[in-house]
């Protein structure tokens, strides 16, 4: 990313894209005048990005993925509505990621509230992914939430079938795993966010400055379940739960 960036730089653009949050973190690292848009980056503030949600103050603004710890105490609210026995949680993670040690806090905050223990299992590469989740069986864990991450959404039909596999309810926090046969997800409609993106590239264009335009939050969240995936592992959904999803992937 790094080179990409460097690339655009040396082509002298008028403004530079970037989504992820690694690239965004690439293209700033690139780049202090240079407009950016980082479209569905998350914690832009601790990664350094923009001075704060409302008065950015530099060369990047955006829209942000996450609306804050929050949204953890949801999906692992969800994720027991779905297993109403669930206790020990594992979350596939890549500390390689830099929100993933931000996020983990936010994490743990919310297990604790609702009496769950966490077990990560920190993945960097796909060659590990079949350790981890024998590791997962090993240590008898009720369901797995899986971080976004570009290398988990690479290979996202493979963790689907791993977690079938080992009979594991799995939520995400990225809608394209579930269309890939995973359980369920709750989270900001990507869509939404990228068309959201495409309004402040055209103020930027028409010459306001990113240091104006205050990072948006999302504020439409779709839950989304597969049935064929707890069907696969023997889980009944609850119909009220079924009743309250923006789509259903039978």
């Amino acid at each position: 990313m790094p080179a990409l960036a460097a690339e655009l730089i040396d082509h002298k653009v008028d403004l530079i894209a970037a989504s992820p949050t690694p690239a965004a973190l690439a293209a700033k690292n690139a780049t202090q005048t240079i407009p950016i848009v980082g479209i569905s980056f998350d914690n832009p503030v601790q990664q350094g990005l923009i001075a704060s949600l409302a008065r950015p103050g530099g060369n990047v603004t955006g829209i942000s993925y996450g609306d804050g710890p929050e949204i953890f105490g949801k999906d692992l609210g969800l994720l027991r509505e779905v297993v109403p026995n669930v206790q020990r949680v594992a979350v596939l993670s890549n500390s390689a990621n830099p929100n993933h040690v931000i996020m983990i806090g936010s994490l743990e905050s919310a297990a604790q509230s609702l009496g769950m223990e966490l077990l990560l299992f920190d993945v960097h590469t796909a060659d590990n992914f079949d350790a981890a989740f024998t590791a997962m069986s090993q240590k008898r864990v009720d369901a797995l939430f899986v971080f976004g991450d570009p290398m988990f959404g690479v290979h996202r039909t493979r963790l689907a079938e791993l977690a079938a596999q080992h009979r594991l309810p799995a939520a995400y926090t990225n809608r394209p795993h579930v269309e890939a046969g995973g359980l369920m997800c709750y989270a900001a409609s990507f869509p939404e966010i990228w068309r959201r993106a495409a309004t402040y590239v055209d103020k930027i264009l028409k010459g306001l400055k990113p240091a104006d335009l205050p990072v948006e939050l999302p504020t439409n969240f779709e839950l989304t379940i597969n049935l064929k995936a707890a069907r696969a592992i023997g889980l009944v959904v609850p119909p009220t739960l079924i009743a309250r999803a923006d789509e259903v992937i039978e």
